[in-house]
């Protein structure tokens, strides 16, 4: 019995010893912002260097410019533009390139207040966030984008040439990156709530169709007025939610907590 009750206070004063002062919280706050700031400028110093702030401009502009005549351009009203709207690719590029280290950073800060069985599916949900916010990306990128514009382009009357302006232009899909970015990570809230015991699988279920008409409220709001971007935005979201309580079975099930392991050694038993 003595021993049982060891192990159960061994269990209970897991993180008992650990405390540090306020000051030290900020210390270590400050240094791992510090560490987010050197990923950040080793990022745009790599894609400054290659493929250059010209080059990005290139790439996120390729699915309006199949959409326009071959010589024709995006062209640049502000006096500034042509100076500031490349910065603004640029800082954004180097974010996404370090988002695993500024993922990590955070995960970093926050490791020493998590239990062991809290670490389990900490780092494996932050990996496949980033995941899911690159593939969200992409998916912008290689088929929103060109599917957008072609529907837009029919409207177009034959006597209008579109020009659009760099600086609309890139805010536009800068926007249409970050909804979609964080539309993607769906999945990872459904399998926080779940693990948190905030709301249950069988409950999920039944808000299926709730989350349909969200779905599309969502896609309605954070997309520009097309039927096209938002259907893109919408569809994925309801599919992410299955994949969300997918993964939330296997999570419940994998990463548990110490008494509801025993509990589940001593039915067992």
């Amino acid at each position: 019995m003595a021993d049982s009750d060891n192990k159960n206070n061994d269990k209970e004063d897991e993180l008992a010893g650990t405390e540090q002062p306020f000051v030290a919280h900020l210390v270590e706050l400050r240094d791992r912002l510090l560490y987010c700031v050197y990923g950040l400028v080793i990022a745009g110093i790599l894609l400054a260097i290659w493929p250059g702030p010209g080059g990005l401009i290139d790439i996120i502009a390729m699915p309006i410019k199949a959409h326009m005549p071959h010589d024709a351009k995006l062209i640049a009203i502000g006096v500034f533009s042509p100076f500031f709207v490349p910065l603004k690719v640029l800082m954004m590029a180097a974010v996404l390139l370090a988002l695993p280290w500024l993922m990590y950073q955070a995960w970093m800060f926050v490791a020493p207040g998590l239990y062991s069985h809290e670490k389990k599916f900490a780092l494996p949900l932050i990996f496949f966030g980033s995941l899911l916010a690159y593939a969200g990306i992409a998916f912008v990128q290689l088929f929103v984008l060109d599917k957008m514009f072609s529907f837009i382009q029919r409207f177009a009357p034959a006597a209008v040439q579109a020009t659009p302006d760099i600086s609309s232009y890139v805010e536009a899909i800068l926007s249409l990156y970050i909804a979609f970015g964080v539309a993607f990570q769906v999945p990872i809230v459904v399998m926080l709530l779940v693990r948190f015991e905030m709301v249950t699988i069988e409950k999920l279920k039944s808000f299926r169709g709730y989350f349909i008409v969200v779905a599309f409220v969502v896609a309605a709001v954070l997309t520009p007025p097309d039927v096209v971007s938002q259907l893109a935005l919408a569809v994925p979201m309801c599919l992410l939610y299955e994949v969300g309580i997918i993964g939330a079975r296997y999570f419940a099930s994998s990463v548990k907590k110490p008494e509801d392991e025993e509990s589940a050694d001593s039915a067992s038993s």
